[in-house]
Formats: structure tokens, C-alpha cells, sequence
């Protein structure tokens, strides 16, 4: 029974429409940078897909607006592309600048951009290592400052950055040459909780998603090592390589509602690799 001296309580009532709205991003701008690669690609098409604006960015102006114009064919929504040199950080500024005159605003960045250049320590060479230090690191930093510029000034709810980063930021590999790859990454992981905290007081959630293995072109030499993918595959609690979709869900609930109270964090989209290494 309650009576009139019964505390009020401190649940808020069931939202019904809220909930069937958690993954809904109608109304929201999307940028994903590094979209012509196949995790990219299928990300901007999961963000599309869920209602937003997408704009992609690449190293080719032809190929982003060609993912562009398919992706708006694709759902139905509008959808731009813009060149970008991720080792240019004047171009990434004039990038995020143009893909904000397009759409008025830019509610959602994800950094998909990354590369790797494997060489065993004897034998790292200084511009290999500044190459994946500056498209793994130093754009993520500068691209995140370019979109924040603009966020800040922007306001407004459901802002969100999401970088791509590896189960190489957590754990090292054997018999591979991957000094520059994993120290960037795990740089890359601080850099999340870094900018997390201070973004913060603006309302601004930064989290990461670190994928093993994926599916996409990148990893052909795996399937051309059929002892090196079997290696893999024993390692992976659920016995698979990733698919595309596997990191696209992830990336979906950072960038929607759903992810409102979740700052800081890299989701680990893995097998349960990092479970048990």
C-alpha cells in the first residue's frame, strides 16, 4: 500500500517509446572516415541503414562518392563523399570542414582508418613505423579535434566518437613483426579515455571497438596461410573469424542511445580472444 509519507521513487518510469528508439539514429550525421575499406564500407552502410546522414571519406574523391551515391541508392537516405589524405592534417581539416557545410552538422565520427606494415624489430625501418604512427595515431588525434571543433560549437544531444581499434591494443603477437601496428593502438586505446574525459563536460561519448581478425581484403594474407589461419582459428573461443557485420553492431550501439552512459571503453568484438589470453 502507499501511503502519502512513501518515498518517491528513484526509478524513473518504463519508457516504452524510448526503447524502441535505442538504436534509431533518424535525424543524426554520420562522418566515417576510412570508409573505402571493407570494414568502412559496411559500417557506413549500418549507420545509413539505421537512419542517418553518412558522410565517407577516403584517400580517393572518386571511389567516396561512389560509396556515396550507392549507399543513398542502398537505404534511401543522403549520403556524401569527400577525399581525404590521412597523413595530411590540413586535409582532414578541409575534409570534416566540407562534410559539415554538407549536412549542417556532425553528430557521429567513426575513425576506421588504419593500416599495418609488418617488419620483425631488427628490421623496422624509421618511415615505416612514422607511416603507421601517422594514419594510426596522428590522424585519429587531429581528426577527432577537427569533428570536436565542430560538435562543441554545434551542441545538441547524441554526439559520439568511435575509433576502430584492435585486440593489438591489449595483447601482443607471436612470430610477427608488429611493433608499430600494437604500440599505436594501444596508444590509440589511451587516446579513447583521454578524450573521453574531455569531452565529457560537453556531453561528447568517446569509446572504441577493437575487432580481431575481419573478413575483408586486408587479411587475405591469413587465408593465403592456411597454418597461419588455423593458428587463428584455435585461438578463437568461438571459432570464427569476424565478419564485417560482427564490428558494424558494435559501432551501431556506441553511435545510438543505446550507449548514452557508456564513455571511455573499447568493446572487444573477438571471439573471447581477450577472455582468455
Amino acid at each position: 500500500m502507499v501511503t502519502d509519507d512513501a518515498p518517491t521513487p528513484i526509478a524513473p518510469p518504463v519508457d516504452l517509446a524510448a526503447m524502441r528508439g535505442l538504436f534509431d539514429l533518424t535525424g543524426r550525421t554520420a562522418l566515417v572516415a576510412g570508409a573505402t575499406g571493407g570494414l568502412g564500407e559496411t559500417i557506413a552502410y549500418a549507420l545509413s541503414g539505421a537512419g542517418a546522414q553518412v558522410a565517407v571519406t577516403g584517400r580517393d574523391p572518386a571511389r567516396t562518392e561512389a560509396l556515396a551515391a550507392a549507399i543513398e541508392a542502398a537505404t534511401g537516405r543522403p549520403a556524401a563523399g569527400f577525399g581525404m589524405e590521412a597523413t595530411e592534417t590540413g586535409s582532414i581539416r578541409r575534409a570534416v570542414a566540407a562534410a559539415h557545410r554538407r549536412f549542417g552538422r556532425l553528430d557521429i565520427l567513426v575513425n576506421s582508418m588504419g593500416i599495418q606494415i609488418e617488419e620483425p624489430l631488427l628490421d623496422v625501418r624509421e618511415e615505416s613505423f612514422d607511416k603507421v604512427y601517422s594514419v594510426n595515431l596522428k590522424a585519429a588525434m587531429f581528426l577527432a579535434q577537427a569533428v570536436s571543433r565542430h560538435q562543441v560549437t554545434d551542441g545538441g544531444d547524441g554526439r559520439r566518437h568511435i575509433h576502430l581499434l584492435s585486440v593489438r591494443s591489449q595483447l601482443a603477437i607471436r612470430g610477427k613483426g608488429y611493433s608499430a601496428y600494437c604500440a599505436t593502438k594501444g596508444a590509440l586505446a589511451m587516446l579513447v579515455k583521454q578524450h573521453a574525459m574531455e569531452l565529457a563536460p560537453h556531453g561528447i561519448t568517446v569509446n572504441g571497438v577493437a575487432p580481431t581478425f575481419v573478413n575483408t581484403e586486408l587479411i587475405r594474407h591469413v587465408y593465403d596461410r592456411p597454418d597461419f589461419r588455423d593458428a587463428i582459428l584455435a585461438r578463437i573461443p568461438l571459432g570464427r573469424i569476424a565478419d564485417p557485420i560482427d564490428v558494424a553492431g558494435a559501432v551501431l550501439f556506441l553511435a545510438s542511445a543505446a550507449s548514452n552512459f557508456v564513455t571511455g571503453q573499447v568493446v572487444f568484438v573477438d571471439g573471447g580472444i581477450t577472455a582468455s589470453q
